[in-house]
């Protein structure tokens, strides 16, 4: 079930980014279980949305041991740089098309924790909001998330300032898509004129104007990738205190996905 978990491709790329593991100076205490062992007990838990009292012990590590090393790793910010690296490798095969991006986002009920806020479209219950960019062909490239009351016009400048550099096959690298993609929930002036002045064309259904149906052609890729999200059960309610380890289930969803693509 590890392999199955975790192939070869995918433990070769998170060797590059997961940090070392200092000597105990003292010597002695128990023996450490092997990371990829443990990185298969968190993807089991991302994917299949149990606790991490029912990890399986077919894994080897307890789910308090797993849980303990998530949390470090979450903290050394261990998933966005697995995240980004298997980003440059779609990049430098010539996967990934920037000629027109799509913005959204996806609510989901929170039970606790930082980041959340009463929902509007969930009768003001507390959730959570998970704001995505995609390419053209719905793998995720930015990712974010918010309390469930925060405009989702309030997302996107940080969300396309934080695309991070990706390897691309000729010439150097890119951050900036060619076209950009939203509905009415971004329909304001100033983000038109930030968006010109980064030299990145809009597409941005207008309010009382026209439909976002007519966006449906080129923004059903990213509602795709909203559906691919949904197969980590870990995100359809968020049960994390601290929005870093959320933040760290939504990474590793992306990076699953993005991986998907990798080994077609």
């Amino acid at each position: 079930m590890v392999e199955r978990l975790v192939p070869d491709g995918l433990w070769e790329l998170f060797q590059r980014v997961v940090p070392e593991v200092p000597p105990r100076p003292q010597g002695g205490g128990r023996r450490r279980y092997g990371d990829r062992e443990v990185l298969a007990a968190i993807i089991f838990v991302a994917t299949t949305g149990c606790t991490w009292a029912q990890v399986p012990p077919v894994f080897g590590p307890s789910g308090a041991t797993a849980h303990r090393r998530f949390m470090e790793w979450s903290q050394a910010r261990v998933w966005a740089k697995l995240h980004r690296l298997v980003l440059d490798e779609l990049g430098s095969r010539g996967e990934l098309d920037w000629s027109r991006c799509a913005i959204d986002s996806v609510n989901m009920r929170a039970l606790k924790g930082d980041l959340t806020g009463p929902n509007p479209v969930d009768r003001g219950k507390k959730g959570s909001k998970i704001h995505l960019i995609t390419e053209r062909t719905g793998l995720p490239i930015s990712i974010g998330i918010s309390g469930a009351n925060l405009h989702d016009s309030q997302a996107l400048e940080p969300l396309v300032r934080s695309i991070p550099p990706i390897r691309s096959r000729r010439g150097p690298r890119r951050r900036r898509p060619a076209k950009l993609h939203g509905d009415k929930g971004y329909d304001y002036d100033h983000l038109r004129r930030w968006l010109r002045q980064r030299g990145i064309r809009h597409r941005i259904a207008r309010k009382r104007i026209e439909s976002s149906k007519r966006l449906g052609r080129h923004r059903w890729t990213i509602e795709r990738t909203m559906s691919w999200l949904a197969g980590c059960r870990r995100l359809h309610r968020r049960y994390e205190r601290k929005a870093v380890h959320f933040l760290a289930f939504t990474s590793i969803a992306c990076t699953l996905i993005c991986y998907r693509r990798l080994t077609k």
